[in-house]
């Protein structure tokens, strides 16, 4: 029992510290530029990862065949989605960001019917509708109109496009995770992909960050802004995806999803805190809408699973 309380404590740390996050982005991309930002973010939590790889004795190097799928998943879960991320916390609000990015399980959901053959059905159809509404208030009545509608818009968009990139690597891990490949015994656990996947997006970060600095010149960074890229890199990247695996592996991946759902009340609260961003109605509605949809969505699967016969 006390083994648990702990990691359920860590769960709710996880949410917080990913729920700061979106703070912690906002305060990079206003005072640097955005992939510069992301690749500072990675160098630093890179260098956790591999530390931590060799206490644990897991510093092993992927085959041939593991390298063509890391590179892909590296391309959207790294490059693409910190791209989407920074540029997107450089024109919108962060409270409006962490709710925005909720929309990841609803576009994993809708890419496997493609990609993984799973079919529609009217929970999933309902909870899409009822995300995308939630999305649709955050667009016209965000409580944040300090931001240019147009550019809160505009970083809206980046930060719904990220969630459908971050959602495009998740299918292609659950296939990693899944299928060995030929040249290996087993398939890639979730830490080992993580963390060259992570190598993967920062190759392909570091030319574009070298082409920012070139264009703009080695950014003055203030204090305030590096501490927020330890936090990214450290916190929100390594130690609280430890954390939230280690909790996966104790008390089931259902449970420790549930926390995920307290990340956007953490991220509006922080940004409020932080960064005095405006609070409102429309907040505590399009959360309602987008976490009920996600919800209502994802429960189809347990459902069937639950119904004897089926």
């Amino acid at each position: 029992m006390q083994k648990h309380f702990f990691v359920h404590l860590q769960l709710l740390t996880v949410a917080a510290i990913w729920g700061a996050s979106w703070a912690a982005g906002r305060i990079m991309a206003l005072e640097m530029p955005p992939i510069t930002a992301a690749w500072l973010r990675y160098c630093i939590a890179l260098a956790c990862f591999f530390v931590w790889l060799k206490i644990k004795d897991e510093l092993h190097l992927p085959t041939k065949q593991q390298w063509k799928i890391i590179l892909l998943i590296g391309f959207f879960s790294t490059t693409v989605y910190q791209a989407l991320f920074m540029f997107g916390m450089k024109y919108t609000a962060a409270g409006d960001a962490s709710l925005m990015i909720t929309l990841n399980p609803l576009f994993t959901a809708l890419l496997a019917i493609p990609l993984l053959s799973e079919k529609m059905n009217p929970r999933l159809g309902i909870g899409i509708i009822m995300g995308f509404s939630g999305v649709l208030m955050l667009f016209l009545y965000s409580p944040n109109v300090d931001i240019p509608a147009s550019s809160r818009m505009l970083g809206d968009a980046f930060i719904a496009t990220a969630a459908l990139a971050w959602a495009t690597a998740s299918i292609m891990m659950k296939k990693a995770m899944t299928n060995p490949t030929s040249d290996a015994e087993q398939a890639m656990t979730p830490l080992i992909l993580t963390v060259w996947a992570s190598v993967a997006g920062f190759l392909f970060l570091t030319p574009w960050a070298g082409w920012e600095t070139f264009q703009s010149g080695i950014p003055s960074i203030s204090a305030q802004a590096w501490w927020a890229a330890v936090f990214l890199a450290i916190f929100s990247t390594v130690i609280a995806y430890v954390w939230f695996a280690n909790g996966i592996k104790v008390i089931g991946a259902g449970k420790a999803a549930l926390y995920v759902y307290l990340v956007p009340p953490f991220g509006i609260i922080t940004g409020w805190w932080l960064l005095d961003e405006k609070l409102g109605w429309s907040l505590v509605a399009a959360f309602v809408l987008i976490a009920g949809g996600v919800a209502l969505a994802q429960s189809e699967k347990r459902h069937q699973q639950a119904t004897p016969g089926e």
